[in-house]
């Protein structure tokens, strides 16, 4: 909920619940419910960046991070080169703005080329795809347990696999899988749908995404509203495209090409963004000095369009490696890395308004350079959780940091406190329902809503987060 209209429908008595408090509480205040079911209270939070974290005192390659909702943890992958380029795994907890990580787990027993994880919510397990050195691709299922992460046996689903991508379908509970088939004349882009079951997971005979060049590189990512996979594609001589797919059962269905730019979009990274339930790729642009650009597409029936460009970033040409969408904030966020010295991580956030992206000033983050990135949504938390390695700088080291965009709680709100609740305790908060007699200073017949800090007031504003709040009215007493 995010405004009062909801505590109080027509011909309501007054209603009650008690919840333990999350902090010390003041009679007559704003609350929100946390997601471990404590109130606390409605109030803004500013941008923070955490002290980096070392997960492993050497470099790395291609790091990835996946939230395990079941689990509240983190997960952080990546290609260790001190062990033939192994898949490793290692479980992240956070706290306030710093995190960390239990003992690190080996997943594969070859060296690998190319790696994803994405997380099943129907199984609570992750999903990790990966393949040989310009061979095979095989998969395994992960299960968090604490600290630590076990894995199932090993499937195959595709031959001469050189690079690969996968997003989740949370509709049909399904791990969609993409890579160029080498073996096949052209390199013609696959897909697979694949099924989790136990500790294991199959996928589907693989269907043609009807591109029949090769592209160097793609980044599919999944609409929830029009329950639909995007894949947004780029090579260098062909222009940038982007293919709806539908799932069916198992099997998957594409649309014809949709062109987002001419040229070459280089290391297209896409994320859905759910507040306004579009998806959004940014990518470097062979056509204007490189800069780093993102378009905003929209999903209307089984085709997609996309609104104007807009540059992000005009100097350094960052290149973009991973993104995340932060619920809480209800903004977008692009980690990079700037490869001209001294190659720091930086992250550029924003929000959609209509069919374009704004964003907002990028920052950088860690101590040292920043080489790849893999971020995740901590959703318990409500923070971005990014793993990096350093290839530039000594020490070199693989670190993780936690990242607190500006907003506010206030889209949770869940009631106003009947008393004063002292951190830990259980008292009454006037809920859904509701008359509350605890505010003061109210003027009678008037519209009140809440704000960003936790106040009330007459106008309907945007929280921090830049998400409105609705306009609908509620009668309070006090």
């Amino acid at each position: 909920m995010s405004n009062l209209s909801e505590l109080l429908p027509a011909g309501a008595g007054a209603k009650s619940a008690s919840f333990v408090a999350s902090g010390t509480l003041g009679s007559g205040v704003t609350v929100a419910l946390k997601s471990d079911g404590t109130v606390e209270v409605v109030a803004a939070v500013s941008q923070t960046i955490g002290t980096p974290v070392t997960i492993k005192s050497s470099e790395t390659y291609t790091i990835l991070a996946a939230y395990d909702t079941a689990s509240g943890k983190v997960v952080i992958v990546y290609q260790d080169p001190s062990v033939s380029y192994y898949g490793v795994a290692v479980v992240g907890t956070v706290s306030g703005t710093s995190i960390s990580f239990g003992t690190a787990v080996t997943f594969s027993n070859v060296s690998l080329s190319g790696m994803r994880v994405v997380y099943d919510s129907s199984s609570g397990k992750m999903v990790f795809t990966y393949n040989a050195f310009n061979a095979s691709g095989r998969a395994k299922v992960g299960t968090v347990s604490g600290t630590s992460i076990s894995f199932g046996s090993e499937s195959y689903w595709g031959s001469y696999v050189r690079t690969q991508n996968s997003t989740y379908d949370t509709v049909t509970n399904k791990v969609i899988l993409f890579w160029p088939e080498f073996g096949l004349t052209n390199y013609p882009m696959q897909a697979s749908v694949g099924t989790v079951s136990g500790t294991t997971v199959s996928f589907a005979t693989p269907v043609s995404v009807g591109m029949d060049r090769t592209y160097s590189a793609f980044s599919p990512v999944f609409d929830e509203n029009a329950n639909k996979v995007v894949l947004y594609y780029s090579g260098s001589v062909n222009p940038s495209e982007a293919r709806v797919g539908t799932v069916s059962g198992t099997s998957i269905s594409f649309s014809s090409a949709v062109q987002f730019k001419s040229g070459d979009s280089g290391s297209p990274t896409s994320v859905y963004d759910a507040n306004a339930q579009k998806t959004i790729v940014v990518y470097q642009d062979s056509t204007n000095s490189s800069y780093i650009t993102a378009q905003v597409g929209t999903i209307s029936g089984g085709s997609i369009s996309f609104g104007s460009a807009t540059v992000l970033i005009s100097s350094g040409l960052p290149l973009p490696y991973s993104a995340v969408y932060d619920s809480g904030a209800g903004k977008s966020v692009f980690c990079l890395y700037d490869n001209g010295s001294p190659y720091y991580g930086t992250l550029v956030f924003g929000t959609v308004s209509g069919t374009t992206f704004s964003a907002g000033t990028p920052v950088t983050f860690g101590t040292g350079g920043c080489a790849y990135t893999g971020s995740a949504y901590d959703s318990a938390n409500k923070k971005v959780v990014i793993g990096y390695s350093d290839l530039y700088n000594s020490p070199y080291n693989t670190d993780a940091v936690v990242f607190q965009n500006a907003g506010s709680n206030s889209v949770d709100f869940i009631g106003i406190t009947d008393q004063a609740i002292a951190n830990t305790a259980t008292g009454a908060v006037i809920v859904q329902g509701g008359v509350s007699e605890k505010v003061t200073g109210l003027t009678t017949g008037s519209d009140y809503y809440v704000q960003g800090d936790g106040t009330l007031s007459t106008t309907v504003s945007s929280v921090p987060a830049g998400r409105a709040l609705s306009s609908t009215s509620i009668l309070l007493e006090g």
